[in-house]
């Protein structure tokens, strides 16, 4: 079995008109071709949650937590 992970850029237009997302994961096996549509957050998102769009650094976040920690004791 391959697998890969292309654009939808790559795709002929057809094909490209039916998939809503960037990215798709092609996979063969057994003689079929499977495309199957990959969101961004399965890529590549390590932070999900309110912190995902990206206001508020990791840096910024710790020294955050550190604070809370400190008030807390």
């Amino acid at each position: 079995m391959t697998e890969m992970l292309i654009s939808t850029k790559t795709l002929p237009e057809p094909l490209s008109r039916l998939i809503q997302t960037e990215k798709v994961k092609a996979r063969q096996a057994h003689g079929e071709i499977r495309l199957t549509p990959v969101r961004e957050t399965e890529l590549d998102c390590p932070l999900l949650g309110m912190f995902a769009d990206g206001k508020i650094s990791v840096d910024k976040f710790m020294a955050q937590k550190q604070a809370e920690k400190k008030l807390e004791l």
